[in-house]
């Protein structure tokens, strides 16, 4: 029999429904993956029975003769940042340890309405802060991937490294991400996997800890773009519970899947030519222009003119709302309380704090509560949302010319563990591809274009329209066929 390890979310579906195999199999299949796989550190918490039952409710479902729901039998990964009712959910930071909500986010029920399972809570960079997953204090995820010859563990990008290297691993055919300004993109181009940010509003944030509200975004990842579009359509919809969330249908995504673009036009930003990028993106980059252009699309060069201001405008903006937001975490209420002898109630918040938050999360909130203080609001902060307005009508013009955007997901492939975390701007950098679509709250996606002369992963960007998924997931599905991208890294775990 196949290893029902290497089938993603769409032939689960497929198998289950058509009976060539028991959901349980796969979920007893993924539970053993999983648990073997201990070592990559993506999974702060397994959950078994969750996917079993999960599983044995598609089984029993099926024997009835009943119509399955639309993702019986597919067990997923579950980023910790969803809170999960009777389940731990502490964000990767010492601040939560412990705490178990007694409510479930509006995304994770969606997914359980849909039939999928849950695998277990995996781990991100504390409170969603940084692009290595190296910030959790539940120590650092394990790329699955390895240079050739080297044993050097690498970094599987951030915030989302659980999801991305879990999927990447094989130990999840799809797993939930957040991605605030290239949370999802990033991590699924170092893994070599597909990851789509849909249009801020479209995926409820009711539930899910807050980094930066006004950019936090649930998406999916998965192994290619047709998994992308149904875990997307499970996990989207209106929420009255969240007053960001758009009062709109869910498309049908998956059975709209083209790969014709003809009378579709791709725009290239000429701004995204960065000084210093590696010869192998910007010829990647190229060779997916290419690719585009034999899907039928019409090539324009378009302008974004304020794009290099993007990166310190969304550093202004995003540290700025999680100032605000984790301000809630203060010992009283729950999580981590920290009460030295004799202490008082300021006391009691300063202990909590310093105990329980990392070292780039104290950054980002002193950051954040600076530009917010009365003598430098207008200075910084003002002036980061007007930047942000100029960004917006950029991709508004740029959209008058073409239908999507195509760039670079990330500068480089996968970096080492270590090799930038003494240097926060350097981290920071990359960003500097995705932000942008961030700041606008644009749909967004990171499909596998090939690998460097290491053999790692690299990504290719498409940005679409306010609420057009659908050309994303087709631009990606043009680029996905024509790459061929069956790269997996090698067991070593």
């Amino acid at each position: 029999m196949t290893d029902l390890t290497t089938l993603g979310i769409a032939a689960i579906r497929d198998g289950v429904r058509d009976g060539q195999f028991k959901a349980r199999e796969v979920a007893e299949a993924f539970n053993a993956k999983v648990a073997g796989a201990r070592a990559l550190n993506a999974f702060l918490v397994e959950t078994p029975d969750h996917a079993l039952a999960a599983a044995d409710a598609a089984d029993a479902a099926r024997a009835a003769g009943e119509t399955l729901k639309p993702l019986a039998g597919v067990p997923i990964g579950m980023k910790d940042l969803f809170a999960t009712k009777g389940v731990a959910t502490t964000a990767a930071s010492k601040i939560l340890e412990g705490f178990v909500p007694p409510y479930e986010s509006t995304v994770s029920q969606n997914l359980w309405n849909a039939g999928a399972g849950m695998l277990g809570k995996l781990n991100l960079d504390q409170f969603a802060m940084g692009s290595s997953n190296e910030t959790s204090a539940f120590g650092n995820v394990i790329s699955p991937w390895r240079r050739p010859n080297d044993t050097a563990a690498l970094a599987p990008g951030g915030s989302s490294g659980g999801s991305s290297t879990a999927v990447s691993a094989g130990l999840a055919p799809g797993a939930t991400g957040t991605d605030t300004g290239g949370s999802i993109r990033q991590p699924a181009a170092f893994t070599g996997i597909s990851g789509i940010k849909p249009t801020y509003g479209r995926c409820s944030r009711w539930g899910t800890i807050a980094f930066a509200s006004s950019l936090d975004q649930a998406g999916p990842m998965a192994r290619d773009v047709r998994d992308c579009a149904i875990m997307l359509e499970a996990m989207a919809g209106f929420d009255a519970k969240d007053a960001t969330s758009l009062k709109l249908d869910v498309p049908n995504w998956e059975a709209a899947l083209s790969t014709d673009l003809k009378g579709k036009k791709v725009g290239v930003p000429k701004e995204y030519r960065v000084d210093g990028m590696p010869g192998e993106i910007e010829a990647l980059w190229q060779q997916g222009i290419d690719w585009l252009r034999d899907a039928g699309a019409e090539i324009v060069e378009v302008s974004l003119p304020h794009t290099k201001y993007a990166l310190p405008a969304y550093y202004i903006i995003a540290p700025a709302e999680a100032s605000s937001n984790l301000a809630r975490y203060d010992g009283v209420r729950y999580g981590l309380r920290d009460l030295p002898e004799g202490a008082g109630l300021q006391d009691m918040y300063a202990a909590t704090r310093a105990a329980g938050f990392g070292d780039e999360v104290k950054r980002r909130i002193l950051i954040g509560t600076y530009v917010l203080s009365a003598g430098f609001y207008d200075a910084y902060y003002t002036q980061a949302q007007k930047v942000r307005t100029l960004i917006a009508r950029d991709f508004e013009r740029a959209f008058g010319e073409c239908d999507v955007l195509l760039t670079p997901t990330a500068p480089s492939a996968a970096f080492a563990l270590g090799e930038k975390q003494a240097d926060p701007l350097a981290m920071y950098l990359n960003d500097v591809f995705t932000v942008p679509a961030s700041l606008a709250g644009l749909p967004a996606m990171s499909v596998p274009g090939g690998l460097d002369k290491d053999g790692l992963p690299l990504g290719l960007q498409i940005i679409g329209k306010p609420l057009d998924e659908q050309g994303v997931l087709n631009a990606g599905l043009a680029i996905e066929q024509r790459a061929g991208f069956t790269a997996r890294p090698q067991a070593w775990w």
